[in-house]
């Protein structure tokens, strides 16, 4: 029957569990099918979108037949079947959903990481209460052929113009974007800041009006406040309670003590860079590594007049080999702090983490299964993942957040 089948054609599928995606996994004929839009246990009548991979076809699920009580109604039905990237989960009830992604991230620390480990995700305070909406600081959109703001159609290039964006902050929401004529295939960066400072819009990267391209972000943790400049179009946690939580996670993992040493690795604008200084104090120093330049240059604003904070720009391989080979470039860190992008540190990295025989390792990832692959490097070197905490930085998404502490074995 499979063999007849294309894009566009219809079956009717029971749906298994949930996997890193935002898929679920069904079979048809012995071949998996990554289906969106579906939950585990439901039978659902499936449209298939791409039936060319030998190992796995995809498809979305059109019409719900048997529903699962953890369903309940889009809260984004644009990103419903056959629309926008970015609100997979938004048919999900939200505790359903933190179950969704523990059982992601278990199955990535035991199928890749050879870890077996109970995971629960935390959501951030007021999520519950504002049905995981208005979260946002940050959002890019993309202009139409007719100069409407929209995104792309899930795997596609395909602008679909939009009205609003409910997971966007308040701020946000009151720019206007959608009401006005942009140029056709521009870029549309919004950035509405959680502490207050007036929000910006860069079009391909500029700034309207020959505004200013920066925006002041405050984060209150540890019992201090901590302000930054960053950069319009710079990386920043985009959930507005993410910034101040992570923070305070990592300083919990690390534990820290005045006098210590931080090697802090994709250290971005200094999020985490200024609280760890405040940490380990004037007596103590912070390595900050980032090879962006443009958050380097946010960093080094951000972290003026804070002599325990050394910045490296470059790559943090290479930099770490550079201070492998020349000990004054930097002493080996009695506690490492790391926070890379979504593809993970990799194994060359946590193999030069490994050889400076930290106490601890702290470790920010926003991918599961690039997190697994990390722990299951170090685990080779010696290390092991003794502490564990998941939060639900990305609701109605399939994302999630962790924080990993490494030990010596």
């Amino acid at each position: 029957m499979s063999d007849t089948l294309g894009p566009g054609d219809e079956v009717v599928l029971e749906v298994g569990p949930p996997v890193h995606g935002g898929h679920c996994i069904a079979r048809l004929d012995g071949r998996v099918v990554f289906v969106r839009h579906a939950i585990e246990g439901e039978t659902v009548r499936v449209r298939f979108t791409e039936t060319a991979k030998k190992g796995y076809w995809r498809a979305d699920a059109v019409e719900v037949l048997t529903a699962s009580p953890d369903r309940v109604p889009s809260l984004w039905p644009v990103a419903g079947p056959g629309g926008v990237g970015g609100g997979e989960l938004a048919h999900v009830a939200l505790p359903a959903q933190r179950r969704w992604k523990a059982h992601v991230v278990e199955d990535a620390l035991r199928r890749i990481g050879g870890i077996e480990r109970p995971v629960e995700v935390v959501a951030v305070p007021d999520d519950d209460a504002l049905e995981g909406l208005g979260w946002r600081t940050r959002i890019e959109l993309t202009a139409d052929a007719q100069g409407r703001a929209g995104m792309y159609r899930h795997r596609s290039h395909d602008v679909v113009p939009l009205r609003d964006m409910p997971l966007a902050v308040p701020g946000i929401s009151t720019l206007g974007l959608f009401d006005r004529q942009w140029p056709p295939g521009a870029r549309i960066d919004a950035v509405a800041p959680a502490g207050g400072d007036r929000p910006l819009v860069l079009v391909n990267g500029e700034p309207v009006r020959g505004e200013r391209r920066s925006v002041r972000e405050f984060v209150v943790a540890g019992g201090q406040e901590f302000s930054y400049r960053v950069s319009g179009a710079g990386f920043w946690q985009v959930h507005a309670g993410a910034p101040a939580l992570l923070v305070e996670e990592v300083l919990a993992a690390a534990d820290l003590l005045p006098g210590q040493h931080v090697l802090e690795l994709y250290s971005g604008a200094g999020l985490l860079t200024l609280p760890l200084a405040a940490a380990v104090g004037p007596l103590g120093r912070v390595d900050a590594v980032e090879a962006d330049v443009g958050a380097v240059r946010d960093a080094r604003r951000n972290a003026h007049g804070l002599a325990q904070v050394v910045l490296h720009a470059g790559d943090v391989a290479e930099v770490l080999a550079q201070a492998a080979e020349e000990p004054e470039a930097g002493a080996p860190g009695g506690v490492v702090v790391l926070d890379p992008a979504r593809s993970g540190a990799g194994p060359e990295v946590m193999a030069a983490i490994c050889a400076r025989a930290p106490e601890r390792v702290v470790y920010v990832a926003c991918d599961p299964a690039a997190l697994a692959r990390d722990l299951r490097a170090a685990a080779g070197h010696g290390y092991e993942l003794t502490g564990l905490r998941a939060f639900d930085l990305f609701p109605h998404t399939h994302h999630v957040e962790c924080v990993a502490l490494l030990r010596r074995a």
